[in-house]
């Protein structure tokens, strides 16, 4: 598949003069949400089945605990929940897109408003692990389910932070959109993006 990727040089003042990202370039601003080739892999699998795909992150705010994915229409985002990000699915890992996934491609990632208030200084890493997917989850029938996991953001990721602030349901709504990421939203395994338990 042919990707184009976007040259960060160029690419950062745009983003951030659409995010308002002052004077913090965008290529700085760590995403706050990425997911394991495994996740987009199993993304892509149920897509032709369900359609366009929706994640939220609302049981729980430990790492370990259960995404939930649903076909995009079916759950209703409230004012008051906040955007992670959009996964790209036509992203492999270190992939930088140079323009929004459309459509199918495009997978919102949503998490209420008081569980952001305890994950805001954390990076979600999306992993898919065997195992049953919880309650109407879509990937459930098939043997694997989503699982969150987590990355404290340094000091200097939570300053660029300040300045792109995350999008509510209500400001998605209103036709507001996330600037592009500038920097990778895809990693081959959860150990490339965070600490991962050893079982023993």
């Amino acid at each position: 598949m042919t990707r184009g990727l976007s040259k960060p040089e160029g690419a950062a003042a745009s983003a951030g003069a659409d995010s308002g990202a002052g004077s913090v370039g965008a290529h700085s601003v760590p995403p706050r949400v990425v997911s394991t080739a495994g996740a987009v892999d199993l993304l892509r699998r149920l897509t032709p089945r369900h359609g366009a795909l929706m994640l939220h992150q609302s049981g729980g705010c430990c790492d370990g605990s259960a995404p939930m994915c649903y076909p995009d229409s079916d759950f209703i985002i409230g004012d008051r929940d906040v955007l992670l990000g959009v996964l790209d699915l036509r992203m492999s890992p270190g992939d930088i897109s140079s323009d929004a996934p459309q459509g199918a491609d495009a997978v919102p990632v949503w998490i209420s408003g008081p569980q952001f208030a305890a994950w805001q200084h954390t990076q979600l890493v999306l992993d898919v692990v065997p195992g049953r997917g919880s309650g109407f989850s879509v990937e459930a029938p098939e043997g694997v389910r989503f699982l969150s996991r987590g990355r404290a953001f340094d000091s200097d990721e939570l300053d660029a932070l300040l300045q792109q602030p995350a999008l509510t349901g209500r400001d998605w709504e209103s036709g507001a959109r996330p600037a592009l990421s500038l920097q990778p939203t895809v990693v081959a395994t959860a150990v490339d993006a965070c600490p991962v338990p050893v079982r023993r």
